[in-house]
């Protein structure tokens, strides 16, 4: 039952995000993953890859990844399934009102627009925290500690390398508009106090 939670929320999420992403290409520029630079190229071999390896293992055959088998209770599995079925709405939500500004970087386009509609609203980086939970979700619904720990440093590593980058180049691109939407917002999670 886990498993097939997993598959429709992983599928359904990236079928979403495939589909925003092609209609961004169709709309205007698109940026190269290379003009990030090394350091992020080496992050996604290191750990990105292999945590979307252990993802899709799973999910066509979760006996390729009982190795890393961890004994979770019931309850906490379900909230897995919960928060990674939440993730699609999320998905769409973040992604029909990020429109053309989709980008598989963290370089902005020549005519990027500051989205502050939608998730943006309250969170400056609802892709990154949907993301994340998606991962997450599949960790606990899968009860697999290298899912789990793979997903946990990916979310480490967006907030404290990822999220600095982009802000930089958000910033530089919309300067004291960015600086006033960092003051009223918060970064992967609503700010509660303002």
């Amino acid at each position: 039952m886990f498993r097939w939670l997993a598959v429709v929320s992983v599928v359904l999420v990236f079928a979403i995000s495939l589909h925003h992403r092609r209609l961004a290409r169709k709309a205007g520029e698109t940026i190269a993953r290379r003009r990030e630079g090394p350091l992020f190229m080496v992050l996604r071999a290191v750990f990105a890859l292999p945590l979307f390896a252990a993802v899709v293992a799973y999910l066509i055959n979760p006996a390729w990844m009982s190795w890393a088998s961890l004994a979770l209770p019931d309850w906490l599995r379900w909230l897995g399934a919960v928060v990674g079925l939440l993730c699609v709405p999320s998905a769409w939500w973040l992604f029909s009102n990020l429109g053309k500004n989709v980008s598989e970087t963290v370089l902005t386009k020549s005519d990027h627009s500051l989205v502050t509609t939608g998730p943006y609203r309250w969170v400056r980086h609802p892709l990154y925290a949907t993301g994340g939970a998606l991962i997450l979700a599949v960790g606990l619904m899968a009860a697999n500690w290298f899912i789990l720990v793979l997903a946990s440093i990916v979310v480490v590593v967006i907030r404290w390398l990822v999220v600095p980058r982009e802000e930089a180049a958000l910033i530089a691109k919309f300067g004291d508009d960015y600086r006033h939407y960092i003051h009223r917002t918060g970064g992967m999670l609503p700010r509660l106090l303002r």
